[in-house]
């Protein structure tokens, strides 16, 4: 089997892959973190040359064609090194509406909120950064969508505990002029977004289990490598452990999205069952991987904090782990005991 063969478990082509984290490791070498997080215009038109920028979009309008296990790879191969650009909402939530509703799609960065019946949204990632924002809103018994350029709405900057973009939107939304979304379509798009935090907070806990072995294992004390020590090894098997179950869930859900074309029946169920796992697997593997690194965990220097803090923003977006947790709950009770395996493994 040749290189070019070689695929993913999910049939992404391997050589997509090393090359997604090439391009990232490469623009992370040049470009550390800093405080503030802005959006990198050129390092952007360089991913859009690359098509990554719209790699789900269908090539009539000017996407790539990809699928969604391949955009999973993408905002993975972003996730795994600390480079924030708002890939996914752009691509699979903005452009992806305006794709399913017939709406001419630019070059225009995008992103996309659902304001409430005053015309206002909080926690909008990357509105302060982008071009144009897709706004959804609640007019009598349906919902409207618009393609609004972001000087005719209000945008209030605020950000979340990794510094990214997460503005409050608002505007009169009697003003524009909008199209009719569907219910089906509402229900797809909260499912993407939360699905795409879960494919984050994933990558998150890899790089938190990769940095917890490599410190462990070369770290030595009292003459012998800290994971020589059963405490130690106890700390970084329950990060595994969580981080395994935590993937299994989330490419469970990923994998009846993509092969039902976001319409299974169970599909609302999974989803929340991967929130939940991901968002309980963040609370072990940030606790367990700060006490295996101990002080130096907590420094700038050292790239722990890039994803501990990122798991802990990304779970609570898009809905809490405790709201969730409830949606599970929720759907356990109301299969019963006859159809909740049905539930499971429909």
């Amino acid at each position: 089997m040749t290189t070019s063969e070689l695929t993913t478990e999910s049939g992404v082509d391997r050589e997509l892959v090393d090359m997604m984290n090439s391009v990232f490791a490469e623009h992370r070498d040049v470009h550390p973190p800093t405080g503030t997080i802005t959006h990198d215009v050129e390092f952007w038109s360089r991913l859009d040359q690359l098509g990554l920028v719209r790699l789900s979009g269908s090539v009539d309008t000017g996407g790539s064609g990809a699928t969604w296990h391949e955009a999973a790879e993408l905002i993975s191969a972003a996730v795994r090194h600390a480079v924030r650009m708002p890939l996914a909402e752009h691509d699979v939530l903005a452009c992806w509406l305006l794709e399913e509703l017939g709406l001419p799609i630019d070059e225009a960065t995008r992103t996309v909120c659902v304001v409430d019946e005053s015309g206002t949204a909080a926690a909008v990632p990357w509105a302060s950064t982008a071009d144009r924002i897709v706004v959804v809103w609640p007019n009598n018994d349906v919902h409207l969508l618009a393609d609004v350029d972001r000087a005719d709405l209000r945008i209030a900057p605020g950000c979340n505990t990794i510094g990214e973009p997460r503005d409050t939107v608002s505007g009169d939304v009697s003003r524009l002029t909008g199209i009719v979304v569907t219910p089906e379509l509402l229900t797809k798009l909260r499912l993407k977004s939360a699905l795409v935090r879960s494919i984050q907070v994933c990558a998150a806990l890899d790089r938190i289990l990769e940095l917890s072995v490599e410190h462990t294992s070369a770290r030595v004390q009292f003459g012998r490598p800290l994971s020589k020590f059963q405490a130690i090894q106890h700390l970084v098997a329950d990060i595994a452990a969580e981080a395994a179950l935590a993937r299994a869930a989330t490419e469970a859900a990923l994998a009846a999205a993509v092969d039902s074309d976001w319409s299974a029946t169970n599909l609302g169920f999974l989803v929340a069952v991967a929130r939940s796992c991901t968002g309980h697997a963040t609370t072990v593997a940030v606790r367990n991987a700060h006490q295996a690194l101990g002080a130096i965990g907590i420094t700038i220097e050292h790239r722990l904090h890039e994803y501990t803090r990122a798991a802990l923003a990304w779970r609570s977006e898009f809905g809490s782990v405790h709201q969730w947790d409830e949606e599970v709950a929720r759907a356990a009770l109301a299969a019963g005991a006859d159809g909740l395996w049905s539930l499971i493994a429909h």
